[in-house]
């Protein structure tokens, strides 16, 4: 996807909210009609029949029938094509849900000409929207050639985005031969083989005492009120701003790493289940709640699921995930592994050869190695030490 910055005249914005509510809508339906289905009950409709319901109810409301017939059915359409995904065993996709009003705002257009996207100026450009006329949209780099379809979104901090459906070329191969290891981390956000150490652009301390200061605002605002929507416009401004910085960052990195090694190694991290809650239940709650959900909120805003699937996309069959155990406490110069030669969390010094590192460079070290082995247990006297597995000689 190539997204810019839609700028649309006050009347303009009133259509595109038109289209989106009426996008959703139509969405809502679809979903209302699968979860009715049972396996005892009539098969659910399909996207023609959906269409021909569309027909009718467009006849019969006319507020919908004064909206795009376009945007309408390609809701339908995306629908669909969810539904397809879901029930796909190598799509990891969950179920189409329902949409919800200023969360879920935008839609899409098909069948778009080279006519209905033009250039005013170097930094402005125009796009046809059905029902809205021509709006303007920032040129921050060149359109896409042969775009067939783009999607207009509007997010939580009040800004419209457009973006044409266009699958960019991956990254050249470098052919140089080199293998890059990364290991992602919190206070770290990826640490490279080569050394280098890279972190996503936090909020500066000022945006951060804001956030708070909004943030108790809003817990003493009155709900519904219009001061409490100042607030949480303020406050999802000041997270697209955090949003987008961390975008920023992940794609001027994948950008240079697939630039600059032929293979490229990540740990097979399980993200979704390494931040998910720890409150527990009522019987059986949870211990370091509030801890927990901090290192949660830090393992989110560090990118390290983005990262990951910008190098997928940019440098395919170039990515190779390896599997995380005792990266971190083995020696990437010995292979030997002992928790204590983690000193501290960016130091590592090997108990067994010596060899001090940063810490989180040794694992990435490790990665690039391109393997990882369970380690075994024991004090080194009744039991083995920890260490790399050996070939039995055979004696003659």
């Amino acid at each position: 996807m190539s997204r810019y910055r839609l700028l649309p005249s006050p009347a303009q914005q009133v259509v595109l909210r038109g289209h989106c509510a009426q996008a959703r809508f139509v969405w809502n339906l679809a979903v209302e009609q699968h979860r009715h289905w049972r396996s005892a009950r009539k098969s659910a409709p399909g996207y023609l029949e959906q269409c021909r319901q569309l027909t009718q109810v467009r006849a019969e409301h006319p507020w919908l029938a004064a909206g795009s017939q376009m945007v309408q059915q390609q809701a339908l359409r995306d629908f669909a094509q969810a539904m397809v995904a879901f029930f796909d065993p190598q799509n990891p996709a969950g179920r189409p849900s329902w949409r919800k009003a200023g969360r879920d705002e935008g839609f899409r257009i098909v069948a778009v000409k080279p006519a209905h996207v033009r250039r005013l100026g170097r930094n402005t450009g125009e796009v046809w929207v059905p029902k809205a006329g021509w709006v303007r949209f920032r040129w921050s780099r060149a359109v896409p050639t042969g775009v067939k379809s783009y999607r207009v979104t509007f997010d939580p901090a009040g800004r419209w985005h457009l973006a044409f459906a266009a699958i960019p070329e991956p990254v050249p191969v470098p052919g140089n031969g080199q293998v890059i290891g990364i290991d992602r981390g919190v206070a770290v956000s990826a640490a490279l083989s080569t050394g280098e150490l890279l972190h996503v652009p936090p909020l500066a301390a000022r945006e951060q005492r804001r956030m708070r200061w909004l943030k108790r605002k809003l817990a003493r605002a009155k709900r519904g009120s219009n001061r409490r929507t100042r607030i949480r416009l303020a406050i999802a401004r000041l997270k697209a701003r955090e949003t987008d910085r961390r975008k920023d960052w992940a794609e001027k990195a994948s950008t240079d790493i697939a630039r600059r090694f032929d293979v490229i190694r990540v740990e097979d991290l399980q993200i979704r289940g390494m931040t998910r809650s720890a409150t527990g239940t009522a019987g059986n709650p949870g211990r370091n709640v509030r801890a927990k959900a901090g290192l949660n909120r830090e393992i989110l805003r560090s990118g390290w699921g983005l990262l990951v699937r910008r190098l997928e996309e940019k440098a395919p069959g170039r990515v190779e995930k390896m599997k995380p155990a005792f990266t971190s406490l083995r020696c990437s110069a010995c292979g030997h592994v002992d928790a204590e030669s983690r000193e501290s969390q960016a130091r590592f010094v090997c108990t067994a050869c010596g060899f001090a590192c940063n810490a989180d460079v040794n694992a990435a070290r490790k990665i690039a190695a391109g393997y990882t082995v369970t380690a075994r247990g024991g004090d080194g006297a009744a039991r083995p030490v920890n260490r790399e597995p050996q070939l039995l000689l055979q004696s003659a």
